[in-house]
């Protein structure tokens, strides 16, 4: 299979829509990478590559947890937890939510990538700069 590239840039032609990402749900969070990037790793060989502020709502309440030399582990709370629902937003924001009720919404930078969502058989869905979506392989159907 050739992969495929779609830019979601909205250029004139119609307005950016959310998008549901299905390949997420129900799968559980197995390992948290800390470090430059901030790496999700699901059940299955999904992972989410966060290079952006994000937002966690969790069990210990809210935190910031932002990649870099010294990232908060409050996202590790999640741990064994299931996603319960992934959808990116029209502004090209991430949110996760999850069986705990624990929520994640990772923002989407003005002047650069700011997430990934990445899966088996070339599925890739990457959040450029100003929140506009590249989209290859499964993910562009």
């Amino acid at each position: 299979m050739v992969p495929v590239m779609v830019a979601d840039n909205g250029a004139g032609r119609r307005p950016r829509q959310g998008r549901s990402l299905d390949l997420l749900v129900g799968r559980r969070l197995e390992y948290v990478w800390l470090g430059h990037a901030v790496v999700l790793g699901f059940a299955g060989g999904c992972q989410v590559l966060i290079e952006a502020v994000a937002h966690l709502d969790g069990p210990s309440g809210p935190a910031d947890v932002e990649p870099g030399d010294d990232p908060s582990d409050a996202i590790a709370t999640l741990l064994s937890d299931v996603v319960r629902s992934a959808r990116t937003r029209e502004t090209g924001e991430l949110e996760i939510t999850f069986a705990s009720g624990a929520g994640l919404l990772v923002d989407a930078d003005a002047d650069a990538e700011s997430w990934a969502v990445t899966g088996p058989d070339g599925y890739l869905i990457v959040c450029l700069a100003h929140g506009e979506l590249a989209v290859w392989g499964d993910a562009a159907a």
